[in-house]
């Protein structure tokens, strides 16, 4: 099992088993809308620390992201298999940019 499964295991029974002092079991109480800001800030310090350059704090940052994102999943029934199967139909994807509406700005 591959560390992100283990995490999404552990966040699960800690939803399940709810756990004095867990931050964890903290967002599971306060609910989805705690959940999805907390997301929203992670993905924003990911992008500050990506625009500053810095590789060890990005790394930092992207594993936070990840976890919050775990939560989000358990709170929301995904599981990381499904996922998994999300990505690997992606992959076998080639020559798909989308081409976007160009608007004639002189007309």
């Amino acid at each position: 099992m591959d560390i992100l499964s283990q995490l999404y295991d552990t966040v699960c029974e800690r939803k399940a088993n709810n756990e004095e002092g867990s931050y964890t079991c903290y967002l599971f109480e306060k609910g989805l809308d705690k959940i999805l800001k907390k997301c929203g800030e992670e993905c924003a310090e990911v992008i500050i620390a990506s625009k500053n350059g810095d590789k060890t704090e990005t790394v930092c940052e992207i594993s936070d992201l990840l976890y919050h994102l775990t939560v989000l999943m358990c709170e929301l029934g995904i599981k990381p298999e499904d996922v998994n199967f999300e990505l690997e139909k992606r992959s076998g994807k080639t020559k798909n940019l989308k081409q976007f509406h160009i608007t004639d700005r002189n007309s």
